[in-house]
């Protein structure tokens, strides 16, 4: 069997994996422990992020001609891939998360929703709640003015029944 058949499944599993996927984000993981490592992947597996490593030559060849071609550029080095299906800014809060711990790692660039972002922009990225949080500020800001019209009305109508008694 020649080498180009044994690395076809390969690059069409990193097709596969980043087709449609809301955010691609580029890590250099040189230098991360095992633990550092583990507890990376365990929480990047608890937001439905796929964190894979594979041979920069096989990235290259499935990110060709995609979205995700401009990724091509920074393959080099020791590089792994986190691919978010659901929340786009996930795998870049737990990475960034994971930097303080280990200050050896670094995001690379990444591809969210179809475009292209450089290292300081994906770490900006990364400062973005989550959906259900951002969903959770919005409807808090919308019930406080019915909160506080509610109140308003309740003491105007506490003033006003006290008076009709007295």
């Amino acid at each position: 069997m020649a080498k180009v058949e044994l690395k076809k499944p390969i690059v069409e599993e990193i097709a596969e994996n980043v087709k449609g996927a809301d955010s691609v984000i580029l890590v250099n993981y040189l230098g991360i422990n095992v633990a550092g490592d583990t507890a990376l992947r365990k929480e990047l597996r608890e937001a439905g992020v796929v964190y894979k490593v594979y041979k920069n030559t096989m990235m290259n060849f499935a990110f060709k001609g995609t979205d995700y071609e401009p990724l091509c550029e920074h393959l080099e080095g020791a590089n792994a891939i986190a691919i978010s299906r659901d929340d786009a800014t996930a795998g870049a809060r737990i990475i960034k998360k994971h930097l303080k711990a280990n200050p050896t790692i670094k995001m690379m660039a990444g591809v969210v929703e179809g475009k292209y972002y450089d290292e300081k922009a994906v770490e900006m990225l990364a400062d973005i709640p989550s959906r259900e949080v951002l969903l959770g500020r919005l409807f808090g800001s919308m019930q406080s003015p019915v909160a506080n019209f509610a109140r308003v009305i309740k003491q105007i109508a506490e003033k006003d029944g006290g008076e009709a008694q007295a």
